[in-house]
């Protein structure tokens, strides 16, 4: 299902991402500002401190080859001064960007040795962050036990300091550290404690990922409605009516609702999730659809649905190696054969169920045992160095170490039990299903027959009907291509054919040719533009546009282009303002510059004399921004609505100059094909922008 979202979301949206903009902004000033003030300092004390500001803020950007220039400058200052507190500084701010680019060695050395610095100066507050740092790494490095102990020590001395925006980072790894060793209940109480502080300190994004993370977790306890108000909780919020947030959410809420057994909730929430998870072809979001849905109508007797729904979670399943989704959908399928009174199927079924449940048990007894082994190994061994003697015999410390014990003979138990269990009821279950077999198996193979063919000849109607339909579209893409050729660019062909003409006859003086000169000129780019815009079209209309994505600088593009539009630009007496980066993007160069090239001129169409048009582009969490933007006549909020779709829209610009109305949808189309995303923030009279967002980095 197409999620909509109304006029006011839309600007309340636009408002956040330009405040983000305008933050990124402000940190760029805030760093330029530190690099002037080091650059006039005399002292070498206040340079250091100066430099580790610096420092910071680079790295709250993650620009860390910048950091690490700083760095190197300051630690040879610190040395020579002798300036033991910067040097503790420094190290740790070393150790950061190892573990930013994944060098556990490096980071871990880093982290022990300004720790020991830290502890010289008894400076126990960095003591603490070190070690909240150690255990962050840890964690995610599969450390469970490891990182909680260092994430306990962290924690004491933020709660004892009153410390949120510590606390909540603390709180939060580790309460994924004791959801990595099965503890469920430790790891709920710490996520809870989470939740508390983000609220607090207003940290939206956190708070919607700790109340998903809160969720799953009362989810696997049984504990419904929690989960189920939790998950309500996400929806509730502004920032998730989003494809991706509703593709994941919807799914587990549905889920939440058929085991309470509230079929009709299930079902509303499980319908939108198939509609929207289809969109946006979310296979793990389909396969639990799938399956509920499956089992919903199971439930309600609508058997062939619920068969063909299950089938294509079993196709999912196995292209993921799913094992879960695989579990519930061979129990779904026994219960749906018996229904059917296919039990020789069922039998298959189920035999496949206990297969895949017995592997997945002893893989989970032998992996839980051997990580519980390889912790207990590498804390002999390194004796915990890095940690005070009043934390190893702390008393949290010693609760996990109690919790793991119990938790892992539990669990043994509980398997043992479990198979001894379903190994008995196999048995029982199996001679009763070969005698019915028996009797049963010509019957069977009949009504599988008729049903196999009644299935083939549905998936034979929906190839044609989607054949049709592709037939159609093509015929539509054919007409508007004809009617745009016969109209625009007829019109602009002409006129240039005119005025050839006009040269042959030799009617026109000096002056007339030079007055006419401009008016060619843009005649020519019109038809061109047009020309360059109807191909590309016309090619992703009949789907044979493919990206080719590489890596490249933005700016080079940017420079190309802007040589192309700088006649057209003095012509109309605009100021053309490049404030592009030398960055990377990860994507179809060519597809890129027609994007750049049509926005271009969109701008300057729309702009008139002594107006601005400004390029630009930005750092957002592993993604480029690019904006082109112009102080020129604006879109009215109706026309707003018309952009970018596949229906052509266009107005003449501040010169009278004509368009196809295809240029966005082109942009649009490029755009999305390269994994990237393209949206306007425009006030009429004031001018407009246009944002691309596109990825750094394959995805």
């Amino acid at each position: 299902m197409c999620v909509v979202v109304n006029a006011k979301m839309r600007r309340l949206i636009t408002f956040i991402i330009m405040l983000s903009i305008c933050a990124s902004f402000a940190q760029t000033n805030d760093i330029d500002k530190l690099t002037l003030d080091l650059a006039f300092q005399n002292k070498d004390s206040l340079k250091i401190e100066t430099s580790l500001k610096l420092i910071k803020a680079l790295y709250d950007i993650k620009d860390y080859e910048r950091a690490k220039e700083y760095i190197l400058k300051s630690e040879k200052l610190s040395n020579k001064i002798n300036y033991k507190k910067a040097i503790a500084a420094i190290v740790y701010y070393k150790s950061l960007i190892y573990a930013q680019h994944n060098d556990y060695l490096n980071a871990i050395s880093g982290y022990n040795k300004s720790k020991t610095l830290f502890a010289s100066l008894k400076d126990t507050l960095s003591v603490a962050k070190v070690n909240n740092s150690i255990g962050l790494l840890e964690i995610k490095k599969g450390r469970f036990k490891k990182g909680v102990q260092f994430s306990l020590s962290a924690i004491r001395e933020f709660e004892k300091r009153g410390l949120d925006k510590d606390l909540s980072s603390a709180y939060k790894n580790l309460a994924q550290a004791y959801n990595g060793i099965n503890l469920t209940d430790y790891a709920i109480t710490y996520y809870e404690k989470a939740l508390e502080i983000q609220t607090k300190l207003n940290e939206d994004e956190s708070v919607l990922n700790t109340q998903n993370e809160l969720a799953d977790l009362y989810a696997l306890e049984n504990r419904h409605y929690k989960a189920i108000n939790c998950y309500k909780n996400i929806l509730k919020h502004e920032f998730s009516a989003n494809d991706s947030v509703l593709g994941s959410i919807l799914p587990k809420l549905g889920r939440e609702y058929l085991k309470l057994s509230n079929l009709d909730s299930a079902e509303i929430h499980l319908t939108k999730s198939l509609k929207i998870n289809s969109k946006i072809i979310n296979k793990n979001g389909l396969l639990i659809t799938l399956n509920n849905l499956g089992n919903i109508n199971l439930k309600k007797g609508n058997l062939k649905t619920a068969e063909k729904q299950l089938a294509q979670a079993g196709s999912i399943a196995k292209s993921l190696n799913n094992s879960n989704g695989l579990l519930n959908y061979y129990r779904l399928m026994t219960a749906l054969d018996s229904t059917k009174k296919h039990f020789n199927s069922a039998f298959k079924w189920q035999s496949a169920y206990y297969k895949l449940h017995n592997s997945l048990i002893k893989n989970e007894a032998r992996v839980n045992y051997f990580n519980q082994e390889q912790d207990s190994a590498e804390i002999e061994e390194k004796n915990l160095n890095s940690f005070e003697l009043e934390e190893k015999k702390s008393t949290p410390s010693n609760q996990v170490d109690n919790a793991l014990s119990l938790n892992f003979e539990k669990t043994l138990s509980r398997y043992k039990l479990i198979v001894y269990a379903l190994v008995g009821g196999l048995l029982v279950i199996s001679t009763l299903l070969i005698l019915i077999y028996l009797k049963q198996n010509r019957l069977v193979k009949y009504t599988q027959e008729l049903e196999e063919r009644n299935i083939k000849l549905d998936i034979k109607n929906a190839d044609f009907l989607e054949q049709t339909k592709h037939l159609e579209n093509i015929n539509n893409v054919k007409d508007r291509l004809f009617s745009i050729v016969s109209h625009d660019l007829k019109d602009s062909l002409s006129s240039i054919n005119g005025f050839i003409n006009l040269l042959q006859e030799g009617t026109l003086s000096k002056k007339e040719f030079d007055a006419l000169i401009p008016e060619l000129s843009e005649n020519a780019n019109n038809a061109s533009l047009l020309l360059f815009n109807l191909l590309n079209w016309s090619k992703s209309q009949m789907q044979s546009l493919e990206p080719k994505p590489s890596l490249f600088d933005i700016q080079e593009v940017f420079d190309a282009k802007i040589n192309l539009v700088e006649q057209r630009v003095e012509g109309k007496g605009i100021e053309l303002i490049n404030n592009s980066l030398r960055d990377f993007v990860y994507a179809d160069r060519s597809m890129f510059e027609i994007v750049i090239q049509n926005l271009l001129a969109n701008a300057i169409k729309f702009s008139r004399t002594g107006d601005t048009v400004t390029v630009a582009n930005h750092i957002s969490s592993g993604s480029c921004i690019i904006s082109i933007s112009d102080t020129g006549i604006g879109i009215s909020k109706e026309d707003q609505t018309k952009l970018f779709k596949s229906n052509t829209f266009t107005t003449n610009g501040t010169a009278n100059e004509k368009g196809t109305g295809l240029g966005l949808s082109i942009c649009k189309e490029l755009v999305e094909l390269n994994h990237g995303k393209i949206w306007v923030d425009s006030t009429l009279g004031e001018g407009s922008t246009f944002y691309v967002q596109l990825p750094k980095a394959k995805r």
